[in-house]
């Protein structure tokens, strides 16, 4: 049995996270929807860390557990760690809420 470095949350994603630390130039296996494929990781992901399944382009979504947790800052190569030095949150931001009118409540 092979021991999982990289787990995809969702089929969707196009992030996986890091089971252990990984190293420039290793080689990981993901599973997602049931296919296995590997990706050449270009930086050191911590463990824990995310790191690019896909491209992503300056601007595009980042998606983890199907659901979109941030946006590109610049160009994420496939294989990229991807992490605050290169993703803008897009969670738990209260600057991003539509901001309501005051209300006179005298």
């Amino acid at each position: 049995m092979t021991r999982r470095k990289a787990i995809v949350t969702h089929e969707d994603d196009n992030v996986a996270s890091a089971l252990t630390a990984l190293g420039r130039g290793e080689v990981v296996e993901v599973e997602i929807g049931g296919s296995l494929f590997e990706v050449e990781v270009l930086s050191d992901v911590p463990f824990g860390h995310k790191f690019a399944l896909m491209d992503i382009p300056r601007g595009g979504n980042v998606v983890k557990y199907g659901e979109v947790i941030g946006r590109a800052t610049r160009d994420i190569a496939r294989g990229e760690h991807v992490h605050v030095h290169n993703v803008e949150s897009l969670r738990a931001r209260g600057d991003l809420r539509p901001h309501r009118q005051s209300q006179n409540l005298t």
